[in-house]
């Protein structure tokens, strides 16, 4: 289904492009060379906004400034009571100003703007969890090491930090990363893509006005191969955390290790959803086509796969193509609107060409396959049946609205299905019988098994993947310890025996 009624782009589109700034060492500058780069909506064809696009020199810059706030500034020594207070108060400004970050992230992302506005407030919610964590970071004690010693355990913060984020949920993924690092104690440096940059711009308003000192944050446009080149490589940052395509992600680790850089990794994922005979149907249908079109499917944790048990595999592939029907797709400034635009040209062609190929390795196109005939860069909601392990499109991340089904007749192989791939992001298990749910979720090799649910997330539980979806875990309790080192203080108490004794 597709709608374009759009009672308020024209107003929106007339408004001046979104301008932005670097913003380094609490002050925003531009680029020191003067370039600017321009962002069109991938959904209106429209440019809206503008940006300085910083060079090697100003990322150089930004990181002597983080360098700088962390060695001598105050944000580390802080107590944790008083950084808990500026986050939470980040977090207060995210949502006074929720309408404009999210109408900014869907005229660059394309996504539909009542997702966006969810975005928005799920990562404040984040910012407000990581204040807990500020407040609670704490080491540990030994006083069983016998009588003249004492050992302490501290947490430091581990020091600079370089954040890189993809264009598929900015502002989600920087408030997944950012208010834990700053929890603990550390200064950053942060470039989002140069396709979806607006609403951390935005974002580093809300920092500055907040109370969080010059230097302890700093926000870079520019690409990747600049930009973020010299943050993963630069001597003086300390950690990497990078969410964005395997195969980048595995560039940015063999780069940083030319400074033994400590890590953190959130890459792709080709995530199974394994729905058995007894499963409740219209769960299981709905959050099929659900796990698959959310966000138009490019979402590290999408549901690309379905893995259907034999028995009822043409009848749930038939109601998931129904239901895919009716998912409605168009203008994300439209009212109703679930699907929106794909975010970038290359990615777009990415998806044609994943189709093409499974169509010429014999799967069958049983729903869409093809470029929407509007506007924009739109693509029907598709399905793929009679995939089979072997191809292409059954192992490779697709990161659009394209769902491959395959079947399976046993539990045993369901798991060998789900384990098939280079990946381990996600999975999820349908069934009624809770011992087959809890028996495969064990099995699967997945940082994160939903069971008769999918696509659920919440701050208190960490995330992440095995294999190649990544390095690391981020959110739940433990989140903040990332970003720290150990230091053992090891004390002895009284008299110290000399080790050299003379002879007697």
């Amino acid at each position: 289904m597709i709608l374009t009624d759009t009672p308020n782009a024209s107003d929106v589109l007339a408004r001046a492009p979104f301008r932005g700034k670097l913003f380094i060492d609490g002050a925003w500058t531009d680029a020191l060379d003067g370039s600017m780069l321009k962002r069109k909506s991938p959904a209106h064809d429209h440019v809206v906004a503008v940006y300085a696009k910083a060079g090697k020199v100003d990322a150089e810059r930004a990181i002597a400034a983080a360098r700088r706030a962390f060695d001598e500034g105050p944000w580390p020594r802080m107590k944790g009571a008083e950084r808990a207070r500026i986050l939470r108060s980040v977090a207060e400004g995210i949502l006074a100003r929720r309408q404009e970050i999210a109408l900014l992230e869907t005229l660059e992302n394309g996504k539909p703007l009542a997702q966006s506005l969810a975005e928005v407030d799920g990562a404040a919610d984040l910012w407000h969890y990581a204040a807990t964590l500020a407040r609670n970071l704490h080491g540990d004690s030994y006083n069983t090491l016998g009588e003249h010693t004492l050992g302490v355990v501290l947490r430091d913060p581990i020091g600079v930090v370089s954040i890189i984020t993809p264009w598929n949920f900015p502002f989600l993924i920087v408030s997944q990363k950012l208010p834990f690092a700053l929890a603990a104690g550390c200064t950053a440096v942060v470039k989002p893509s140069e396709f979806t940059s607006g609403t951390t711009v935005m974002l580093a308003e809300i920092l500055h006005q907040a109370g969080v000192p010059p230097g302890a944050v700093n926000i870079l446009v520019g690409p990747g191969s600049v930009v973020g080149d010299v943050m993963v490589k630069h001597p003086q940052v300390d950690m990497l955390s990078f969410t964005g395509s395997t195969t980048v992600g595995k560039q940015a680790v063999a780069a940083s290790a030319q400074t033994l850089k400590k890590v953190s990794m959130e890459l792709g994922g080709k995530n199974p959803q394994i729905v058995f005979a007894d499963c409740d149907w219209e769960a299981a249908v709905d959050a099929t086509v659900f796990g698959i079109y959310f966000n138009a499917g490019q979402c590290c944790n999408s549901g690309s796969r379905v893995l259907v048990q034999a028995s009822i595999a043409e009848k749930f592939a038939a109601a998931v193509v129904e239901r895919s029907k009716r998912v409605r797709v168009g203008d994300p400034l439209a009212t109703g609107v679930q699907v929106g635009a794909i975010t970038t040209d290359k990615q777009f062609e990415t998806i044609l060409a994943h189709i093409h190929d499974a169509r010429r390795d014999g799967a069958t196109v049983a729903l869409g396959g093809s470029r929407l005939a509007m506007p924009g860069l739109y693509i029907e909601p598709t399905v793929l049946t009679g995939v089979t392990p072997d191809m292409a499109i059954a192992r490779e991340e697709v990161f659009g609205p394209v769902l491959s089904v395959l079947t399976f007749e046993t539990l045993d192989e369901a798991v060998q299905l789900a384990n098939s791939t280079l990946y381990g992001l996600s999975a999820a298990v349908w069934s009624s019988d809770f011992t087959t749910c809890l028996s495969a979720a064990r099995r699967i090799k997945a940082g994160t098994v939903w069971v008769n649910t999918f696509l659920e997330g919440h701050a208190e539980l960490p995330f992440g993947g095995y294999r190649e979806s990544g390095i690391g875990r981020e959110l739940g309790r433990f989140a903040t310890e990332d970003y720290t080192e150990t230091k053992t203080l090891h004390m002895h108490l009284g008299p110290r025996t000399d080790w050299y004794v003379p002879n007697r």
